[in-house]
């Protein structure tokens, strides 16, 4: 049978970055038998010289050969036979041609020390192509050592070809890469093909945010893709968008899973997408956003007023989402938030709701101050603030300080005063008092 040769297109695209696919290939004594139009090694060889024929012309592209299985028929052991280099095609050749099947089958130790095959190269894009006719003799566990080796983040992509009979896999790859069972040697070069160009090209990537009326927002928000698999950053870009200027295009890995996050508040997380190569994927967001502004009344005081600063949850949600300043306008998903505002005494606000495209604007009460005039002597204290039914400590006194003055919000509190020498019950002094909005208030205490 005569399969027909293919070639690589040629018009290509330089990248910055060189593909590199190291092949590992099964040279156990099975290999030997029988498939179809030949032996199973016979038809392997002759394949990956069409192959690398077809991929010789790419200046961008380096591969490298290791083997396990071909030593002798007592050892188990795997070697780089052809390290990565610049036009190493004929040592490729020469190499893949001589090879004879003779010992047992070592794909995981081989899988193990293929990281160290591959040059340390930040601007390379690694990938692992193993060929192999099943995992019957196999020693070690492939999925462990395939799991150690793409959390690794040195390598983008496992390929796994299984030639022969279905029965001498029984889903056993499935775990360490992307898997292809053929079920006959005229899809061995497609195959090959396929993996090429999952290699060689990009997915192109347009991204929209939505509003509530899926709209595109005309906004700047930042846009983080992530690979699902390892969680390193991948791309970190700025999502742009106005109504007089088109919205650009992303170009990504096809051959990376990936975890989006659009930081809004809070952020807003696609889990493993993944774009097909050669295509032009239209990934839309939807991040219905609304503001939120928290004022004090636009009043004048005779004391400076504090610059407040305002902690922001998610309903129900501890985890403190964001802080931002008293009188800012901050942008949030649509959702309810439970807000603190850190004046004396805390303003806890529960449960406010911000809606898609709306405004949410709430004012607080303006402070008062309390001026308090403290015994020539050391002392210390605390004020408390009166509620329904309880008392709440609001702030410490400072026991340096004799003439202290406390901005506070407004309503009734107490403060507690004791000589800081004299730890008797009745050397404690208190008052009641009232704080107003933007009025002083004067305590002494003797």
């Amino acid at each position: 049978m005569v399969v027909a040769a293919w070639r690589a297109p040629a018009q290509h695209t330089p990248r910055q970055e060189t593909t590199r696919i190291l092949i590992i290939l099964d040279c156990s004594q099975s290999m030997w038998d029988r498939w179809q139009s030949d032996s199973k090694i016979k038809v392997t060889q002759h394949v990956l010289l069409r192959f690398l024929d077809s991929i010789q012309g790419q200046t961008d592209m380096e591969v490298a050969l290791r083997v396990f299985g071909h030593l002798n028929n007592q050892d188990i052991g795997t070697q780089l036979e052809v390290p990565f280099e610049h036009d190493n095609f004929y040592k490729l050749r020469s190499k893949i041609k001589t090879l004879v099947p003779n010992g047992g089958c070592t794909a995981a130790s081989a899988l193990t020390n293929s990281l160290k095959d591959f040059p340390h190269d930040p601007q390379s894009r690694n990938i692992i192509l193993i060929i192999t006719d099943g995992l019957d003799e196999c020693y070690g566990d492939v999925c462990e050592v395939a799991q150690q080796v793409n959390q690794s983040g040195s390598v983008v992509q496992t390929f796994i070809i299984g030639i022969g009979d279905p029965d001498n896999f029984k889903n056993q790859l499935d775990c360490a890469g992307r898997f292809t069972l053929l079920s006959d040697e005229e899809r061995f070069d497609e195959t090959l093909y396929e993996i090429f160009l999952l290699s060689d090209q990009k997915a192109l990537v347009t991204v929209s945010v939505l509003d509530q009326d899926r709209r595109p927002y005309e906004t700047e928000i930042p846009l983080a893709f992530f690979d699902h698999t390892t969680h390193t950053s991948r791309l970190t870009t700025l999502y742009h968008y106005s109504s007089d200027s088109p919205i650009d295009t992303l170009s990504l890995d096809p051959l990376t899973n990936y975890d989006i996050t659009l930081a809004t508040k809070p952020p807003v997380q696609l889990v493993n997408q993944h774009f097909k190569p050669g295509c032009h994927a239209h990934l839309e967001i939807t991040a219905p956003q609304g503001s939120l502004r928290l004022h004090l009344p636009n009043k004048r005081t005779a004391f400076q007023l504090p610059e407040y600063t305002i902690l922001v949850r998610r309903h129900g949600d501890p985890t403190l989402l964001t802080t931002q300043p008293l009188n800012a306008k901050a942008h949030y998903l649509a959702g309810n938030y439970d807000i603190d505002i850190l004046s004396l005494p805390v303003i806890h606000l529960d449960n406010i709701s911000v809606r898609g495209g709306s405004d949410t604007d709430m004012q607080i009460p303006l402070p008062g101050q309390l001026a308090l005039t403290k015994p020539q002597m050391p002392t210390t204290g605390s004020i408390f603030v009166l509620q329904a039914n309880s008392i709440k400590w609001v702030c410490d006194l400072d026991p340096a300080n004799i003439n202290e003055r406390i901005v506070l919000m407004p309503g009734d509190y107490q403060v507690v005063l004791r000589p800081k020498d004299d730890n008797s019950y009745d050397a404690v002094r208190t008052a009641y008092f009232t704080i107003h909005s933007a009025q002083q208030t004067g305590i002494t205490l003797k």
